[in-house]
């Protein structure tokens, strides 16, 4: 009964949010700061940052340190610091960017450059560039993993992981994966966790011996896209396609539960110090929040109202704020027989970053 009750509120919550979500987009305030009610999660929209610049964009990657948030965006990155809502910098010559891995250790960063099949590494403090590293076919997304010090790619059209010795800067394997890896995660004790988009898997990479340990299947899951991990009680949350996030055992590879989210989901995150894990819905609009109650029960708390499009995020496990980027939208292009499904188009000047913040609630 509680859980019903539960349920029945962040229903309501979502739809009122959603309706005043709505009403003033349509009085042409998308890009104006609107202050709703924390619902069920106590999460709200505590503002939107307007940025300059046209371009589709990726993954977004954030640095609790500097309070900056690193941005995908098409043929460079953006470097925003969220407080004070400019952009810092920028890293050019990223062509076809998709994600960015921080070595906090090292003062480096790694960006998969998808159209040029290398990775751009940069310099923390100053964004220069300091060189490039060949990687496999279209290099999607890219993880750290501190306890080797190796940066792992995920490249999508070889179907394998360039391992890269982030102290030098070089090559040193190339790992063959069982499909098309999609996003990753470093689970901390000699893993990398990848989810196999195609085969509905999940793959675990030794990190030291550089060789595929174990492949796990993923069903009642199809095409899993976002990955995040409770490293403490060593959790495993993916985004699928259909409409559900799955958890599993990240040692084990059992199954222990499949949750209901939003349509579109690309991302995923776990905050420890909430114990929230989130799913950023593009297609639906939505963040939908799930509590990890005890290693074994998981609730579905509330789906948030965000904007349709907002597919990829990133988390400030300090503040506990939750970043979303997205822009507004006008009609595709005529289909081709190269493109017959086009996107539609990106409205100019309409990118935006989305700030969602843990509200006090004394309910």
């Amino acid at each position: 009964m509680r859980s019903r009750v539960r349920l029945k509120t962040a229903t309501l919550a979502t739809i009122a949010a959603a309706t005043i979500l709505a009403l003033a987009y349509s009085k042409g305030k998308a890009t104006a700061n609107v202050t709703l009610p924390p619902g069920p999660s106590d999460y709200s929209l505590l503002k939107t940052i307007k940025l300059v610049g046209d371009g589709g964009w990726d993954y977004i990657t954030f640095d609790s340190e500097t309070r900056q948030l690193y941005i995908s965006r098409a043929t460079k990155v953006v470097v925003l610091n969220v407080d004070t809502e400019k952009v810092v910098g920028e890293i050019p010559n990223t062509q076809g960017v998709h994600g960015i891995a921080l070595a906090m250790d090292l003062g480096k960063g790694f960006v998969s450059d998808g159209r040029s099949n290398d990775v751009t590494i940069f310099d923390m403090k100053t964004l220069s560039t300091l060189g490039t590293v060949p990687a496999g076919t279209n290099p999607d997304a890219i993880v750290y993993d501190a306890g080797t010090k190796r940066v792992f790619t995920m490249n999508g059209r070889s179907q394998n992981s360039t391992a890269i010795d982030a102290v030098a800067g070089k090559v040193l394997s190339t790992i063959a994966l069982p499909g098309k890896p999609e996003f990753a995660v470093s689970g901390g004790r000699g893993g990398i966790f990848v989810n196999i988009e195609d085969k509905s898997e999940m793959v675990r990479i030794d990190a030291e011996k550089l060789t595929v340990t174990n492949t796990w299947p993923l069903a009642p899951c199809q095409s899993p896209s976002g990955l995040a991990i409770d490293r403490v009680q060593r959790r495993l949350f993916s985004g699928c396609e259909n409409k559900l996030m799955t958890v599993m055992d990240a040692d084990s590879g059992k199954l222990l539960a499949s949750l209901p989210i939003g349509e579109g989901v690309d991302a995923t995150g776990f905050d420890p110090g909430t114990n929230d894990a989130f799913s950023s819905n593009g297609q639906s609009g939505t963040l939908t929040v799930v509590h990890e109650d005890s290693p074994s029960k998981f609730t579905v708390v509330e789906n948030i109202p965000t904007r349709k499009g907002a597919r990829t995020m990133a988390l400030d496990r300090e503040t506990h704020q939750v970043f979303l980027v997205t822009a507004d939208f006008g009609p595709p292009p005529a289909a081709t027989a190269d493109n017959p499904h086009p996107r539609p188009s990106i409205v100019p000047g309409s990118f935006v970053v989305l700030v969602y913040a843990k509200q006090a609630n004394d309910k």
